[in-house]
């Protein structure tokens, strides 16, 4: 079964027909940080398969902040619910890296969805890493120490952006990871003292790829290998 080399892998792991007809239907889009994609409650438009780009799901709780629960790069798709029959988004969709993405109208995705048999399979897989991440991540917040958790969130996010740079500030990982601003900034200042990482005015850089999955908890690894393991 011929390949198609292209920076999304759900859309990679497609035969090569399948994605050349999908290519007709799709327009490639930037997404800049700080764009909202959906908002709980309202209409899927649109489908997204990032690149280079990093969004955030987040769920919201009326007098509180937003916590993410979920992180959607080049590995797969925004808009699941409209490939299970449902176009109202359950969650707020936020972009958190600057960079790329295909992009289709949620009409012509389920057109589409229903012609290509591989495309049902990949997003199966893809729909049960979801599951185990969204499952993970809810145990991490509630048990793990903030430095842990921040040392998996700063691993997933290069993973998902394909670089160990990136620009992330102490108020946005507060809501990411449902603490206090302090909280993130003890964190990150003990990550920095052990030179794990290079943290200033929001920009991160991740020194020791390493050294940081050993100062993350475990669920990293947890959902790294249920991912790697779907695409063998």
């Amino acid at each position: 079964m011929n390949r198609v080399p292209v920076a999304n892998s759900l859309l990679a792991a497609l035969p090569r027909r399948e994605y050349q007809r999908l290519l007709t239907s799709l327009e490639a889009v930037t997404l800049t940080f700080g764009e909202v994609l959906y908002e709980p409650g309202r209409l899927i438009r649109h489908v997204y398969f990032p690149t280079d780009s990093l969004v955030s799901l987040l769920t919201l709780v009326k007098g509180h902040m937003a916590l993410e629960i979920g992180l959607v790069g080049r590995e797969g798709m925004l808009g699941i619910p409209v490939a299970l029959g449902i176009n109202i988004s359950p969650v707020r969709a936020l972009v958190q890296g600057t960079g790329t993405a295909l992009r289709m109208t949620s009409a012509r995705f389920l057109s589409e969805y229903a012609k290509h048999g591989s495309m049902h399979d990949e997003l199966n897989r893809y729909i049960h890493e979801r599951i185990v991440q969204i499952t993970q991540t809810a145990a991490c917040n509630r048990f793990h120490p903030v430095e842990g958790r921040l040392a998996r969130w700063l691993l997933m996010t290069r993973d998902r952006m394909g670089t160990d740079h990136f620009r992330l500030t102490q108020e946005l990982l507060g809501n990411m990871l449902g603490v206090l601003r302090v909280a993130v900034t003890k964190a990150a200042s003990a990550l920095q003292r052990r030179k794990l990482i290079r943290y200033s005015r929001g920009n991160i850089s991740i020194l020791d790829g390493n050294g940081l999955e050993a100062a993350a908890c475990r669920c990293y690894q947890i959902v790294k290998d249920v991912a790697d393991g779907a695409r063998a």
